[in-house]
């Protein structure tokens, strides 16, 4: 009994806070209710842009990203997308500046909004999200009317530009024929008494917002679009009175808030013409033989390249593509944020598999590699480490190439490739086909290759990504492998990553200002160490005259970072980083005997082997059986000589 009590608390408690005091009034008393807060009276493009601003817009964060990706470009993160949206910070920005300029009545007011781009980037899921923000929110309508008009437009036109400064709006179109109808019918003409009522946009609910689906060819009616007229009261009133009109149609519907055009260009051009209408002169027809109807909304509409392409080649179609403002929604082009992605969708999944390090890593490497376009600048795998921020050495020195260029270079890249829905369903049957209780990037790879190799039809497209899957995917994981391997297998790796960084900053700067070193404990004068410095140079390929520059650029480096109160340490300086590491890994003689000889290991050797797997699980999150499967890889793919 206690427990019916709880329940019951729950859901009283729930409906206080859905259902609170609704206004429900007359014409005259929501003329009062303007007149205190005339921000109630929005259009729906203002109401949108201003719904998706009031969930907070900040700066983009300081930090290599933003200097690295985006020029340092004053770039806005719009908090309601912040979380749900990876990698998309430029389709957003486009989104929203579209949406500031509707709500400030610019010409974009008057335009369709298109979302084009591959299947699986992201459209329907930035559409769904747009259309959520207004779930809940409160507008005021004219009572009975199936469009729920805006309750001013009951003010005659003769009155309009009073009122409206009066109260400091805007008013726009006229109310529909049946709210008309109902006007002089139910108020004898007296507007002032009409009953304004208060209520939610709702998905659900259909109300404020709508969605229409492609069509068939042979079942389209643009009754989905406008409405209908009854037949069944045409015995009781004439075919030209409101009354026996049914607008429930998706203009209708979305009337103050938005509709949804799923797949546009699927659908006939004849179905489409009433978006000519609906976006210039903010009116649609009504069925039958009744007057046009205002329509304020948002119009977002989506579709895939090929039928826009498709839809743009007809002349005929002009007209349309006119009033619409199309922004391409590609692939995701950078590493990180594609990761980000994929462990979102699994966090909201029941799979409780262990995910071993850089699985997920893998799988995004795959499908961005996939969306890149050649070039003569670089290969494809360093193209990715360029536009995920990354750093790429090549003989000592950060590879220069310009990241702006190489967008200008390929203005359409990313709308091609693997999709992001592609590489779930990849990692959904590593996870599903697994008999243990994890997966890895060995799991992944297997995964992919059988994936490309079953569901990708176009023959070229499957060889080139098994190739990218060979070529580049194993080798770049033999190589994070290796040196994950190598740290696990140095104690104390960042200790002596940082000494050995120590020692040649030292050196490197008494060699630049030719000044000798001396000895901490006995204060005894020496040259600087020649030997160690080409030794850790030479990782990197800096030999002979490059010497000097090198060593110039490193100590020149790290005293501005110094003089900026800046963190300095063996990782702030990529090349010399990668030369360090190299070093390191160079210097571990036993590593590839002790991993790959498992049956000939002795006590010793064990010993390392088990600290090494150890160190695995506890600083870089792998199980003892996800360990034991990696390394069983690198024995059969590294060192095979050893």
């Amino acid at each position: 009994m206690s427990q019916k009590k709880d329940f019951l608390s729950i859901i009283k408690k729930q409906r206080a806070k859905v259902k609170p005091e609704k206004f429900d009034g007359t014409f005259l008393e929501y003329l009062e209710l303007v007149n205190k807060d005339p921000s109630i009276v929005k259009h729906a493009h203002s109401r949108l842009y201003d719904a998706i601003v009031d969930h907070g817009v900040k700066d983009l964060e300081d930090g290599d990203r933003k200097r690295k990706l985006f020029n340092n470009d004053h770039m806005k993160v719009y908090e309601y997308f912040d979380g749900e949206f990876f990698g998309m910070e430029g389709v957003i920005t486009k989104i929203m500046n579209f949406l500031r300029s509707a709500s400030l009545r610019g010409e974009e007011s008057r335009q369709v909004l298109l979302l084009m781009g591959p299947v699986g980037a992201g459209k329907s899921a930035v559409t769904e999200h747009i259309k959520s923000v207004i779930d809940g929110l409160p507008y005021y309508h004219l009572k009975g009317d199936p469009q729920r008009g805006e309750p001013l437009q009951l003010l005659p036109r003769s009155l309009r530009s009073e009122f409206e400064k009066l109260l400091n709006v805007k008013i726009d179109g006229d109310i529909s024929p049946v709210a008309r109808h109902k006007l002089f019918e139910d108020y004898a003409g007296e507007y002032e008494n009409f009953e304004v009522a208060e209520t939610t946009f709702s998905q659900r609910g259909r109300r404020g917002v709508a969605s229409v689906p492609p069509m068939d060819a042979n079942s389209q009616d643009v009754s989905v679009l406008i409405g209908s007229e009854d037949i069944s009261k045409l015995d009781k009133y004439s075919e030209d009175d409101p009354r026996i009109l049914s607008l429930n149609g998706a203009f209708n519907v979305g009337n103050r808030g938005i509709v949804e055009l799923v797949e546009v260009f699927k659908n006939e051009i004849e179905f489409l013409h009433t978006i000519i209408t609906a976006t210039q002169e903010k009116r649609v027809p009504s069925p039958g033989k009744h007057d046009m109807l205002h329509f304020d909304g948002v119009i977002l509409a989506h579709c895939n390249e090929s039928e826009w392409n498709k839809f743009r080649a007809e002349h005929t179609n002009e007209a349309i593509l006119d009033r619409i403002v199309k922004i391409n929604v590609p692939y995701v082009l950078e590493l990180d944020q594609e990761i980000k992605i994929y462990e979102k969708q699994l966090s909201r999944s029941d799979f409780k598999a262990h995910i071993a390090p850089h699985t997920l890593r893998v799988a995004s490497m795959f499908s961005v590699m996939s969306r890149l376009s050649p070039t003569q600048k670089c290969d494809i795998l360093t193209k990715m480490k360029i536009y995920n921020g990354e750093e790429v050495i090549e003989k000592g020195r950060v590879k220069k190439i310009d990241i702006k260029d190489l967008r200008e270079e390929s203005r359409n890249e990313g709308m091609k490739g693997i999709s992001t829905r592609f590489i779930m369903k990849a990692i959904d049957s590593a996870l599903a086909g697994s008999s243990k209780d994890f997966i890895t990037p060995v799991s992944i790879i297997n995964s992919l290759t059988a994936k490309v190799s079953e569901q990708i039809i176009d023959e070229e497209f499957r060889t080139s990504c098994l190739e990218l899957i060979q070529k580049n995917l194993r080798e770049e994981y033999l190589k994070i492998l290796e040196d994950e391997i190598a740290k696990a297998f140095v104690t104390a790796y960042d200790e002596q990553a940082q000494s050995l960084f120590n020692s040649y900053l030292d050196n490197a700067e008494a060699h630049t200002t030719r000044q000798k070193l001396k000895d901490p404990i006995t204060d005894e004068t020496r040259e600087p160490d020649e030997r160690f410095m080409r030794a850790i140079e030479e990782q990197i390929g800096i030999v002979g005259s490059s010497r000097d520059g090198f060593r110039s650029d490193v100590t020149a480096y790290m005293f501005a970072k110094m003089r900026r109160n800046e963190t300095v340490n063996f990782r702030s300086y990529e090349p010399l980083k990668e030369a360090i590491e190299a070093y390191l890994i160079s210097s571990v003689k036993d590593m590839a005997r002790i991993v790959t000889k498992s049956k000939s290991r002795d006590d010793d050797q064990q010993k390392k082997y088990s600290e090494m797997v150890q160190t695995m699980i506890d600083e870089y999150g792998y199980t003892a059986e996800s360990a034991e499967e990696v390394l069983t890889y690198a024995s059969n793919n590294l060192w095979r000589d050893s």
